[in-house]
């Protein structure tokens, strides 16, 4: 490992915390897909398919911040257990109501209540910042959770749909309902290196961390990118069964994540000058144009190339956009403010996944990947727009964005 992601685990509990968050977060990668590659087994319909999924994505996106929140005033092992095991039952509820063929209703209710699997990578982000705010370290710091974010999407797409195609239906969403419990019962259980909470009564604004004019526009901008990933993930699974290879669908949204992994592996190593906001649209902006040869692809060789390039600008954007919320947010509401990121893009996948879904029912799996374009150019147009937001600093906060700052209370922590 290069030396600077061997200097960030310099400090006590760093090894374990991020690697309970690893396990804990690959549901992210593995109940959507699941869920798509159960619903189109079981019953063929990539409508129900993508509109389950997109109902577990809205449920997040309205309740997951409302957990976030919750978790900076009372901590994360007061609130992560309970709400956990509400997700696991309901994931659970759902496999044996699609299993059973109950009526399509009870399968919304399941995974409307389903949303409220809590934001596990932001919570390790929270104690990574905890660690190391305002200091080099923090940037190397998030960009190795970027390229765990990506492992996750290398490994989870191939073995949710592996399980799910070849063992039973429920494999998938059933082994990533497994890794959520293991791995936030790891986390909470590490206690010396979660953050501080800040109770109501503590905090001179108790607001929501949204009121942030930057934030909004982050979100913004995070929708319309969700869009793009959600409408990738269906149009790719009906590209690949279209092509008689419905189980390579994982393998290929691997390739995709591979991309992002590598890229984001390089930018940790790097030391930028200049404004991170201007990097931030640069991103952007280099995903809308990296959607445009998915439209090409007439095969799985292609197609993988394709998301491989588009990949190689998915890390890189996602740590810049985490130096901005620092920049943004107060720091009581840290895991807040990173939780409506994650927030933005749940609800852009719930959009994505539902509009490809109804699409390629329509017009083919080919089609879905003009939902991946259009949602591309309107996160770079959302950029552009909010661009003078995100270059005027918070009222009262003065952070340095690029993480080029030092602190004497890290170098104590960490000798």
């Amino acid at each position: 490992m290069p030396s600077p992601y061997r200097a960030i685990f310099a400090a006590p509990g760093t090894k374990g915390f991020s690697a309970a968050g690893l396990i804990g977060r690959m549901p992210i990668a593995m109940v959507g897909v699941g869920v798509l590659t159960m619903i189109t087994e079981i019953d063929g319909r990539y409508a129900l398919a993508g509109a389950l999924t997109a109902t577990i994505a809205l449920s997040a996106a309205v309740l997951g911040p409302q957990t976030s929140r919750l978790v900076d005033q009372y901590g994360q092992r007061r609130v992560l257990r309970p709400v956990t095991l509400v997700a696991v039952a309901a994931v659970s509820a759902l496999l044996v109501a699609a299993a059973g063929g109950w009526p399509d209703w009870t399968l919304f209710v399941f995974s409307a209540v389903a949303g409220c699997v809590p934001s596990v990578g932001s919570m390790v982000r929270a104690r990574w910042s905890a660690l190391y705010r305002d200091t080099p370290r923090l940037h190397t710091a998030y960009s190795f959770e970027s390229v765990l974010d990506e492992v996750c999407f290398i490994l989870g797409p191939p073995v949710a749909t592996m399980l799910s195609a070849s063992w039973f239906p429920e494999a998938g969403p059933l082994v990533a309902i497994v890794c959520l419990l293991v791995g936030v019962w790891w986390l909470t259980a590490l206690r010396g290196t979660e953050p501080k909470p800040h109770p109501r009564h503590e905090q001179p604004d108790v607001s929501s961390a949204l009121r942030s004019r930057g934030l909004q526009v982050l979100v913004a901008t995070f929708v319309a990118t969700g869009a793009v990933f959600g409408s990738i993930d269906v149009a790719t699974l009906a590209f690949a069964e279209e092509h008689g290879h419905k189980s390579a669908t994982g393998f290929v949204l691997a390739v995709w994540a591979l991309g992002s992994c590598l890229a984001g592996i390089v930018f940790g190593l790097l030391r930028f000058k200049g404004r991170v906001e201007i990097r931030w649209v640069l991103g952007i902006c280099a995903m809308a144009v990296s959607m445009i040869p998915l439209l090409l692809a007439g095969n799985l060789p292609f197609l993988s190339v394709a998301l491989f390039v588009s990949g190689l600008a998915i890390a890189p954007t996602m740590v810049t956009t985490m130096a901005l919320i620092e920049a943004h947010v107060p720091r009581e509401k840290l895991t807040e403010g990173m939780t409506w990121t994650s927030t933005g893009l749940a609800v852009g996948v719930a959009i994505g996944s539902s509009v490809a879904g109804w699409v390629i029912d329509a017009a083919g799996a080919g089609t879905g990947y003009v939902v991946s374009i259009s949602a591309g150019v309107a996160a770079a147009a959302v950029a552009f727009a909010g661009f003078r937001r995100l270059t005027r600093p918070a009222q009262g906060e003065e952070r340095s964005t690029d993480g080029d700052g030092d602190s004497s209370e890290v170098r104590d922590r960490v000798a």
